[in-house]
């Protein structure tokens, strides 16, 4: 069973990571609050634990590139409409023969 899931793993590949740059605006224990861009008002809050590793001792105010997953913690699933995924792939609804 272990075997299945460290091959599925691979299969994966490497997760895709990304980085954000910009004044630290806040920050404690569990999280990172940054602005990404000056003067825009655009803060992001970065979660943060005790493997995230950090170069320096970072304050308020410093400058910080902080590299980052998308990991999603929950999915909720709806079935889709079947006309609708029918129209998504291309395909009707089949119509009655017509009458003679």
């Amino acid at each position: 069973m272990a075997s299945l899931a460290l091959g599925c793993a691979a299969l994966a590949g490497p997760t895709k990571t990304y980085q954000v740059t910009g004044p630290i605006l806040e920050m404690n224990d569990t999280t990172i609050v940054i602005e990404k861009e000056k003067g825009k008002n655009e803060r992001w809050e970065i979660a943060r634990d005790a493997s995230t590793k950090a170069t320096g001792e970072m304050k308020v105010g410093d400058k910080a590139t902080i590299t980052y997953t998308m990991t999603a913690t929950e999915v909720e699933v709806k079935p889709a409409k079947a006309d609708k995924a029918a129209k998504a792939e291309g395909r009707t609804s089949p119509s009655p023969s017509p009458k003679k």
